[in-house]
């Protein structure tokens, strides 16, 4: 619903007992809307307005003796006015410590682990960032690790400095000096080009040589397949602050059940779900907020979600939070923005 639907009056009723729930955790009582909205009027007109909100969907009351507390419609309410009034701050200590990191890490995958750290702590809620997708990188180079009897480690680097990781069982025990020449082998080839296009010519070349290619030459377009298998379908999501999730289930006052909990935490260990999940809320450059039955998943249903994407390039990725819906909105959104543009502007350095 937009801010304007409501009256003026039954819009700063509404934030207040929206502020004060979200600070106290208690249901707030018309006495207290009156002493701190300073409304200028009555406790018992207070008290109409708010009968009023509960009607149109904005307010509970959890027990009839009890004061209001906010529903995720009075959540988005208060959101939106939160959209409509805020100004980007140039400067924020989220923005400083990941400028601090960016400067002492030139691996994107150390600064968007620490950024999902530093996301974490300042909101005292899950903080992730999920890295730019790789199809569209280029190969700079891969490396063949021996890493004991027939297991290799294959580092596939793009031309972005992205690494990624895999080790692999080749049945056959390579030496340092046939490690080194495979990866050369698929260098001199493949340097340069897109990295879903050289997954594509390997398979091509694995399929019309079968028995043809040499021993060596075959381990290594059967290593560096399986390495870019992995590099062409994940996008890597980095999370944080699982432990505050559960001292949020654990207060006296909490929303979140730990059923709830349970399945918030396999959705991450699963980590694809939920990067798919950010896909569809961020499809384009800027800020997302989802506020529990706004999501999709019934899953999400107790949390609020913020969202922003930045750019890598062509690229895209994004970083936020994830919390209960009482959670500190106006802290948490420039919380997240001042990350999304930190990020941008260390990778844009790079």
């Amino acid at each position: 619903m937009a801010t304007n639907d409501l009256t003026p009056r039954s819009g700063r009723v509404l934030t207040t007992v929206v502020r004060e729930y979200i600070q106290t955790g208690e249901p707030v009582a018309s006495v207290v809307v009156a002493r701190r909205g300073a409304l200028g009027v009555s406790s018992a007109t207070i008290r109409s307005v708010l009968a009023r909100l509960e009607e149109q969907g904005f307010v509970r009351q959890p027990h009839t003796s009890a004061g209001r507390v906010p529903t995720d419609r009075g959540y988005r309410f208060y959101v939106d006015l939160l959209l409509e009034s805020r100004r980007p701050a140039d400067r924020s200590a989220v923005a400083d410590q990941i400028r601090q990191v960016a400067n002492e890490e030139s691996s994107i995958e150390r600064l968007l682990a620490q950024v999902s750290h530093v996301l974490s702590q300042d909101s005292r809620h899950l903080g992730f960032a999920l890295a730019p997708v790789t199809d569209a990188q280029r190969l700079s180079k891969i490396e063949f690790v021996s890493v004991g009897g027939s297991r290799v480690l294959v580092l596939a680097v793009s031309e972005s400095g992205h690494v990624t990781q895999k080790v692999v069982d080749t049945a056959d025990v390579l030496s340092p000096e046939e490690l080194r020449r495979a990866a050369e082998c698929i260098n001199r080839d493949f340097s340069g080009r897109a990295i879903e296009e050289v997954r594509a010519e390997i398979l091509a070349r694995l399929q019309a040589a079968r028995g043809l290619c040499d021993r060596l030459q075959a381990h290594a377009l059967q290593m560096a397949e399986r390495a870019l298998d992995t590099r062409a379908r994940e996008q890597t999501l980095y999370v944080d602050g699982t432990a505050s999730l559960l001292a949020d289930a654990s207060q006296q006052h909490a929303e979140l059940s730990i059923r709830a909990l349970r399945a918030l935490v396999e959705m991450i260990e699963e980590k694809q779900r939920l990067v798919r999940l950010l896909s569809e809320y961020l499809e384009g450059p800027g800020l997302a907020v989802i506020i529990g039955a706004e999501h999709a998943l019934p899953d999400l249903k107790p949390f609020s979600l913020i969202a922003a994407s930045y750019l890598d390039g062509g690229r895209s990725g994004s970083v936020g939070i994830i919390g209960p819906t009482r959670m500190r909105y106006s802290r948490a959104i420039g919380a997240v923005e001042s990350a999304a543009r930190a990020v941008a502007e260390a990778l844009g350095r790079n």
